[in-house]
């Protein structure tokens, strides 16, 4: 019961934190939109002061001219951070503050100073997506690593993002987001799911001999050969016995037969139609 209230919680958190990050999203979005407040500039600035705060700030804010990437960012860390949260639960928080701290700090570290702002989500979605990789072909266990290929097949094309390909994608953020996510999934690899273990694997940790599989069957088998074999020959002592009645009562039915006819022939009695003829004396001389 524990354990079902236990699961329902956790889909309860991984449905409801999303949403909570998107609302957050979408609310300032649309404010910074029709209220024009230019928040842009609480973005990251790399190498500059001023810049520093857009550590913080910087995946909350997206472009205001335009709907198309915010909307782009919101599947993806909608998903990604649901599934952090199923299936890291315990170290969920940890792994999205590292992501999205690190992750903005490399970026206002490394990235060259021209002039420009990194603003959106897409750095923390990228950590997101290195950590889930390279964590579930750790963990060994099919479930996470089913997500993993879900994930790199829905957001395999993310990859080409780590490189300077466009001009106006921060492919610097893109960068620091999926190093720091490589490098949690390595340092966390002893956390989150373990894959369950079969009883030979816990039966090798303990020193116990694997049962011999081979010797057991045959002894099955035998043991199962010899109950065929008796029955085979309850069956076949049945069918003597059977037959032995019928031969019995074939005897007896012919033997009451046999007497029954004696019985007939001893009362039967014999007619004689003859009648001798009178003496007359018409035959004396």
């Amino acid at each position: 019961m524990k354990h079902i209230q236990s699961d329902k919680m956790r889909t309860m958190e991984a449905i409801i934190y999303p949403l909570l990050l998107l609302a957050v999203m979408w609310i300032i979005f649309l404010v910074d939109r029709f209220f024009h407040l230019d928040l842009y500039r609480y973005g990251v600035k790399p190498q500059t002061i001023e810049g520093i705060k857009g550590i913080l700030f910087m995946p909350f804010i997206h472009g205001q001219k335009d709907y198309s990437h915010i909307i782009n960012n919101s599947v993806p860390i909608a998903v990604l951070l649901g599934t952090l949260i199923y299936f890291y639960r315990e170290i969920a928080l940890y792994v999205i503050l590292f992501i999205w701290i690190g992750g903005g700090f490399l970026l206002w570290y490394f990235a060259g100073n021209v002039n420009t702002y990194h603003i959106g989500m897409s750095g923390v979605i990228y950590g997101l997506f290195g950590f889930l990789i390279l964590s579930g072909f750790f963990k060994k266990y099919l479930p996470l690593q089913a997500i993993s290929f879900f994930v790199a097949f829905m957001y395999g094309s993310m990859i080409w993002g780590i490189l300077p390909t466009e001009e106006r994608i921060s492919w610097e953020g893109h960068l620091s987001g999926f190093l720091i996510g490589l490098l949690l999934a390595f340092a966390f690899r002893k956390k989150g799911p373990v894959a369950p273990k079969y009883r030979y694997e816990i039966e090798q940790e303990m020193g116990i001999e694997p049962p011999d599989f081979e010797a057991e069957w045959l002894i099955r088998k035998k043991l199962w050969e010899e109950e065929q074999r008796v029955k085979l020959e309850e069956i076949q002592q049945k069918e003597a016995e059977f037959k032995a009645l019928l031969v019995l009562k074939e005897e007896e039915e012919n033997k009451n037969l046999n007497e029954k006819a004696s019985s007939n022939s001893e009362n039967q009695t014999v007619i004689y139609h003859y009648t001798p003829k009178k003496n007359d004396g018409s035959n004396k001389k």
